[in-house]
């Protein structure tokens, strides 16, 4: 994900994120809706998140330190993490609270322009924060499936911000549809219902996030083409035969760590090994930039020992090679 790409569509939803709380607690006000209330705290929910991946991304560009040698490229998985808390937390936890308090005591609501106008409004400021997120999120995700973007990327604020987005847009219409029914009806248990929804919809998205999160966080491999324009490079046929294993980790949405085992000619010099080794490196930086620490292990391959499984990994995309794919 491109940096730039993933800061505009944080950008769109932030701003649009702010007016819609604003708006919706000034609903609230006039009201006395309590899925307003509730979607106001989601929208400021959402705004603390955007600003969350923002200070993630931000934090993450610091030089790498004697302590932490690989630098912070992970401190955005974190922040992205802490964006599923909160939103389970502060989103989802508040909503059912308040809509479970607003069917045990409902109400009627009142000013009714003012609820129905600022979700008609919502609708239209977070269809286009949507609509930026889809854009930029196009422009990566290839012929990949929403659901499969959603799952393989590396870099997480796309992701976070297309579920909220959907997140959000979904609320809007329980909110309205609750607001509606309690306004045909005369009955504010619909409120508190449509409330309800919104918590348990919220919920639901925190969990994705999490899981998804979470798996960056423990640390994924090199996707499936990167795998494969890497084993490619490694190999050239003559100093480096062959590729006996090898491992990647992403350090960070765009840095790679590669350590892998490779084959070399028996007969060759110290000074050709290294030679060949340096050759490789370059190879696999052109093939994939973001393999910025490269370590390779020269060694000699040996067909018996890899038949009698002395080497359980001994095959280029074996086990070892495999990328995790998704998370």
């Amino acid at each position: 994900m491109s940096a730039s790409g993933g800061t505009k569509a944080i950008m769109a939803a932030l701003g649009a994120n702010l007016a819609i709380a604003v708006a919706k607690f000034v609903a609230f006000a006039f009201s006395g809706s309590s899925s307003m209330l509730a979607e106001g705290v989601h929208s400021l929910a959402d705004s603390g998140n955007q600003a969350l991946l923002l200070v993630g991304g931000k934090r993450a560009q610091r030089e790498a330190t004697p302590q932490h040698p690989f630098g912070y490229g992970r401190e955005r998985y974190v922040y992205a993490f802490l964006v599923s808390i909160v939103l389970f937390s502060v989103g989802g936890m508040f909503a059912l609270y308040e809509g479970y308090e607003k069917i045990k005591n409902p109400h009627e609501i009142e000013h009714w322009y003012w609820p129905v106008g600022v979700l008609v409004f919502a609708i239209i400021a977070e269809g286009f924060s949507f609509r930026t997120a889809i854009k930029e999120s196009n422009s990566l995700r290839g012929q990949l499936s929403w659901k499969d973007f959603i799952r393989r990327a590396k870099a997480p604020e796309l992701p976070v911000v297309l579920l909220e987005d959907f997140g959000a847009l979904v609320g809007l219409v329980l909110a309205l549809g609750g607001v509606g029914l309690a306004l045909l009806t005369g009955d504010g248990v619909w409120d508190g219902v449509g409330t309800l929804c919104i918590g348990v919809l919220l919920i639901l998205i925190a969990l994705v996030l999490a899981a998804e999160t979470k798996s960056l966080l423990l640390g994924e491999s090199a996707g499936t083409e990167e795998v494969r324009r890497i084993e490619a490079a490694t190999v050239d046929g003559e100093t480096v035969t062959r590729l006996i294993h090898m491992r990647t980790l992403h350090l960070g949405p765009e840095e790679l760590l590669v350590a892998a085992k490779i084959a070399v000619r028996h007969d060759g010099t110290a000074t050709e090994i290294a030679a060949a080794i340096d050759a490789a490196e370059a190879r696999i930086r052109e093939a994939v930039p973001i393999a910025r620490a490269v370590y390779l292990e020269p060694d000699i391959y040996s067909e018996a020992e890899a038949a009698r499984g002395a080497d359980p990994d001994a095959t280029p995309g074996g086990p070892a090679g495999r990328p995790s794919g998704d998370h």
